[in-house]
């Protein structure tokens, strides 16, 4: 391989994109490396199931993309990006056949919360209101002095609550509670972790500031206008090419790896100390996940119709229910009612799917590297507040922990957020060096890094503008 660049970026994700952005813009000579024909990483799409439906492989609602600092800064559209923002970011069926709505407009949610209502506005209506001071300081990496201190303390005293105990004390109703519980779930810990509770106020003031987007025409197209962008400055892309040693590289005199602590070590091999390579294969992963994606004959048949206006959808009933369901993989074991997150972006984005015809996918959390069949209890749950929801399916493509790593070597043992976001993982993780490794000019940018999973790329982005200051 030619020696012609300034920096090299293992991994194309949204963080590696990031970062080889960040090069080119300051006029480096960058190129990106990605193992896969197709860049991306957890922002591709595909035909999984039938020619004419596009499902993403990964993620396909972004919250965080839409309050991304740095996605912001870029000009996506003028490569034919566009976010699409339903008015409700997610829906809660319960058993009554009603749902709770987690509207973008904060009264509007609160209204339908009855005797609750005031207590929402005053805990999540109050992040979602500082928001624009919070943003900055809870994308930024961690341990530094927050430029919005008073609203940042206001936030930090809630986030420390376990989940079970924030919604307790913010909210009397069980409906409430079930809302709150969907969102915060999306951390993949057990509800009776300290720091639990930071995500689902997080996610759901997100959704009063800016609403939870879907990207037209596929999560690709966001990797896409991104890898434009990046060929605009001059940086170059090479797909098809997994890079298993340090040897494989061009040299550089900055090398930023959107890749797993352990992929980096194995990389790397005896140029890092042995010590540090050590604590990079040791760093903790959380469950992992067993998804389906589905090609239906028609929307899915929501008992409460409502939910038919949201992007996602979170299934499990209530509170406690979930807390129970998102505890079992922690034990190494597998809920027979587990909690199901569901997407289903073909509502809003019409060129997912030929005419009348919708796709739709869901997963639950399963313990990291699980090689259980969750098809059956998935689909029940499905049934259990959509009757009639198997009837609506054309095909469905099934993949476990293993299937999803092997697409994607950072989805370790099928753990989809960058690491385990247990309290002291999220401050220090992978290491307490973060972004930096012992060896000066190489950088981890990965979702192991700061601020941690999600489409936002401000981890490669922090990482970054740390490796070339």
């Amino acid at each position: 391989m030619p020696s012609a660049y300034d920096v090299v970026v293992i991994g194309s994700g949204p963080n590696g994109l990031a970062a080889a952005i960040v090069a080119a813009q300051r006029g480096l000579r960058t190129v990106l490396y990605e193992a896969n024909d197709t860049i991306g990483g957890g922002l591709r799409s595909a035909h999984l199931t039938e020619s004419g439906f596009v499902h993403d492989v990964c993620s396909s609602v972004h919250p965080m993309g839409g309050v991304s600092p740095f996605f912001r800064s870029l000009p996506l559209a003028k490569y034919g990006f566009e976010w699409i923002t339903p008015a409700a970011a997610a829906a809660h069926p319960m058993d009554d056949g009603t749902a709770v709505m987690l509207w973008n407009d904060v009264h509007r949610t609160a209204d339908a919360l009855g005797a609750d209502g005031a207590r929402w506005k005053r805990t999540i209506g109050a992040v979602a209101r500082d928001w624009k001071d919070l943003e900055d300081d809870i994308l930024a990496p961690p341990l530094g002095i927050p430029r919005h201190l008073l609203s940042y303390a206001r936030f930090g005293i809630q986030a420390l609550l376990t989940a079970n105990a924030y919604a307790r004390l913010a909210f009397t109703t069980a409906r409430a509670r079930a809302l709150y519980a969907g969102v915060a779930a999306h951390s993949v810990v057990p509800f009776s972790f300290a720091g639990s509770a930071a995500i689902g106020i997080v996610l759901s003031a997100v959704a009063h500031a800016r609403g939870w987007p879907v990207a037209r025409g596929g999560s690709q197209s966001i990797a896409n206008a991104l890898a434009s962008h990046f060929r605009s400055l001059g940086g170059e892309i090479v797909t098809g090419t997994p890079i298993r040693s340090h040897d494989q590289l061009p040299d550089a005199n900055e090398l930023l790896f959107d890749t797993s602590p352990r992929a980096m070590a194995g990389i790397m091999g005896d140029r890092i100390p042995r010590g540090y390579a050590q604590k990079l294969k040791r760093y903790a992963y959380g469950p992992g996940v067993f998804k389906i994606d589905w090609a239906l004959n028609g929307p899915i048949p929501w008992k409460a119709r409502e939910c038919l206006e949201a992007s996602t959808v979170h299934v499990g009933g209530t509170l406690e229910e979930i807390a129970a369901a998102e505890s079992t993989p922690w034990r190494g074991e597998h809920s027979d009612r587990p909690y199901v997150l569901v997407t289903q972006p073909s509502l809003f984005d019409q060129s997912r799917a030929p005419a009348g015809k919708h796709t739709a996918w869901g997963y639950c959390h399963v313990p990291n590297g699980s090689t259980v069949d969750m098809t059956a209890r998935v689909e029940a749950q499905m049934e259990r507040f959509a009757p009639g929801f198997r009837d609506t399916v054309i095909a469905r493509a099934v993949h476990s922990p293993a299937m999803l790593e092997a697409g994607n070597a950072n989805l370790v043992g099928g753990e989809i957020g960058g690491g385990s976001n247990e309290l002291m993982n999220i401050l220090f993780r992978p290491t307490w060096r973060n972004y930096d490794t012992p060896i000066p000019g190489i950088h981890l940018c990965s979702a192991a890094t700061p601020p941690g999973g999600g489409i936002h790329g401000m981890c490669g982005y922090h990482a970054a503008m740390r490796a070339l200051r």
